[in-house]
């Protein structure tokens, strides 16, 4: 259980610093990120929008209980890195442009792989595990 409780806070922490780093770029304004969205071709005002998600995104991982939530949040961050890596291509940029996005993606998996093993484990301990399916 240990082991398991260490990879799913050391993902799950790496996940919520990369999304929490982004967000708060997206909240400053600065022409760099207005220029990279315009890249991308989205206006500036999706920016914003984005980065509210994402920081309420990491409350939800980070809060316990709320399963469902947390579901949701892996889901919109899988999205928001799809989004992401799919309009980069779009616009004919280079892998090393977008490359650094996939490390997300293995943030999430592991994160998100890892929190069913938690919790496997925990209804296992509590003898509320049923290991007919």
């Amino acid at each position: 259980m240990k082991k398991v409780n260490i990879i799913y806070w050391v993902f799950t922490i790496l996940l919520a610093v990369a999304m929490l780093f982004s967000a708060i770029g997206g909240l400053m304004p600065n022409a760099e990120g207005e220029a990279m969205m315009k890249h991308i071709g989205y206006g500036p005002h999706v920016l914003p929008l984005l980065s509210i998600l994402k920081i309420l995104g990491v409350i939800a991982l980070l809060v316990p209980r709320f399963p469902r939530l947390k579901e949701w949040a892996y889901a919109g961050f899988t999205f928001d890195l799809i989004g992401a890596v799919y309009s980069f291509v779009a616009v004919g940029d280079p892998v090393k442009n977008w490359a650094p996005i996939l490390l997300g993606f293995v943030f999430i998996l592991v994160s998100y792989v890892y929190w069913h093993k938690k919790l496997k484990l925990q209804a296992q301990l509590n003898g509320k595990y049923d290991t007919s399916s």
